[in-house]
């Protein structure tokens, strides 16, 4: 016996549940470059870390700059109540986009963290923006 197969893999009802229940809570950089690149994505974009400085550098095209510490129900009035919200910072090293799913998700809004965040948009070689708007992915 392997140390992969040491403990048993889950009976594929309880797998199901696993994976469809983490789809719920993530996506990945290639799922929202494809929506970009559709041009009517049906979720807000949002780059929940740094300074304003940073994200005119190198932000994911179509990604709004509202960093986690300013998260609050005020500043989300701005949108419908069901918005989906994506999230990303830095990459797997960064909590940033965690902290901010926990505050949309505790304000009741609807929210699902990137996977990978800069780090994995880089990764994959997909096209960032700059400058102080959110830009397009082409």
């Amino acid at each position: 016996m392997s140390i992969v197969s040491e403990t048993p893999a889950a009976d594929s009802s309880r797998a199901y549940e696993h994976f469809s229940s983490k789809l719920a809570f993530e996506t990945d950089c290639d799922d929202v470059a494809t929506v970009l690149r559709g041009g009517d994505p049906d979720f807000v974009l949002l780059h929940v870390v740094g300074t304003p400085e940073a994200y005119a550098r190198r932000h994911v095209p179509g990604a709004l700059h509202l960093p986690h510490k300013e998260i609050s129900a005020e500043r989300m009035e701005e949108w419908p109540d069901d918005t989906l919200f994506v999230v990303y910072c830095a990459g797997p090293h960064c909590n940033g986009a965690d902290k901010a799913a926990m505050k949309l998700s505790r304000l009741g809004r609807k929210v699902k963290l990137m996977i990978g965040g800069i780090t994995g948009w880089e990764d994959e070689g997909l096209e960032f923006a700059s400058g102080a708007l959110p830009g397009r992915l082409t």
